[in-house]
C-alpha cells in the first residue's frame, strides 16, 4: 500500500516537473500548454506522414473545388503570417511548408498538420457550400496547427500512454502506438477517454482563432454561424452527449462563436 502511494506521489511529481519545464503559451490567447516535443521533430514527422497520406489517398480531380481550397488556404496563410509578424511572433512559423489539398472521400472532414499541411475531404463541400463556408473550416484547422494543439496532444499521449517517452524513441521502439497517437492528435482518428477535456478546449480555441484568421483574409466571420448550423443539421441529432464528444455540442459551439464575433469583426475588411 505504501509502495503504491509512493509511486503515485512520484508520478504526480514527475508530471508536475515536466509540465513546469515544458510549458509554453498559445499565441494570441496566452493559454499555457504542455509541449514536450521540439517543433522541428513535429514538422519532420508531419511532412513524412502527410506525404504518406497523399500516396495512399486519391486527390480530387475536381479542378474548380481544388482551386478554391488552394486559394482560400493561401489567403488565410497570408493572414496568419501577417498577424504573427505584427505581434513579433514570425519565428513561431519557422519551418512551415504550407500545402493545401482536396482528397476524394465521403467523410465531412478536414485537418491541418504541423507546418501548414492541410487536407480537405470532398465530403465536407456540400456543407461548406461556398468559398466563405470553406474559409470557416480552413481558419479553424490552421488555428489548430499554429496553436500547436497537435504537439500538446502528442505530448499528453506520450506522457499518459508511453510513460513520457521521447518522440524519436517512441517512433523507433513503439511505432504502432506512436502512429495511433499521431492520427488521434490531428483528427484523423478518434478517442474517447482521458484526453477529451483537452480536445474540447482545443476545438473552442480553434473556433475563436479561426474567426480572426478568416476575417483578416477578407471573409465575413458571421458566416461561421450558418456553417455550424448546417453541420448540426447534417448530424441529424445523432451526436453523442457533450461529455463523450471530442467537440463542443453544437449549441455550445454556436453560442460561443456568437460571443467571439465582435472580436473577429475588428479584423474584417471586405476585399
Amino acid at each position: 500500500m505504501k509502495t503504491n502511494r509512493l509511486f503515485s506521489v512520484l508520478s504526480i511529481s514527475i508530471v508536475f516537473i515536466l509540465f513546469t519545464l515544458s510549458c509554453s503559451k498559445v499565441p494570441i490567447t496566452g493559454r499555457k500548454q504542455l509541449n514536450l516535443i521540439p517543433g522541428s521533430e513535429m514538422m519532420a514527422m508531419s511532412f513524412q506522414q502527410y506525404d504518406q497520406f497523399l500516396k495512399e489517398n486519391k486527390l480530387s480531380t475536381d479542378a474548380k473545388n481544388t482551386a478554391i481550397v488552394k486559394n482560400v488556404g493561401s489567403k488565410i496563410q497570408k493572414s496568419v503570417e501577417k498577424y504573427f509578424a505584427e505581434k513579433g511572433l514570425s519565428a513561431h512559423l519557422k519551418g512551415y511548408k504550407w500545402e493545401f489539398n482536396l482528397v476524394e472521400s465521403p467523410e465531412a472532414n478536414a485537418w491541418c498538420m504541423p507546418g501548414g499541411k492541410v487536407v480537405f475531404y470532398t465530403g465536407i463541400l456540400p456543407i461548406t457550400k461556398d468559398e466563405t463556408g470553406l474559409a470557416v473550416v480552413m481558419g479553424h484547422e490552421i488555428a489548430h496547427a499554429v496553436a500547436e494543439h497537435g504537439n500538446e496532444r502528442m505530448s499528453q499521449g506520450l506522457l499518459t500512454q508511453l510513460g513520457g517517452m521521447a518522440l524519436a524513441v517512441a517512433i523507433q521502439e513503439k511505432p504502432e502506438q506512436t502512429q495511433a497517437l499521431w492520427m488521434t492528435a490531428f483528427g484523423v482518428g478518434s478517442q474517447v477517454g482521458v484526453m477529451l477535456p483537452f480536445s474540447r478546449l482545443h476545438e473552442s480555441e480553434a473556433d475563436r482563432l479561426g474567426l480572426i484568421f478568416m476575417a483578416m483574409a477578407g471573409y465575413d466571420p458571421n458566416q461561421a454561424v450558418g456553417f455550424w448550423e448546417r453541420m448540426a443539421k447534417m448530424k441529424g441529432g445523432q451526436a453523442p452527449p457533450e461529455f463523450l464528444s471530442t467537440h463542443p455540442s453544437d449549441a455550445t459551439r454556436i453560442a460561443k462563436i456568437k460571443e467571439w464575433l465582435p472580436e473577429a469583426m475588428k479584423y474584417y475588411k471586405k476585399k
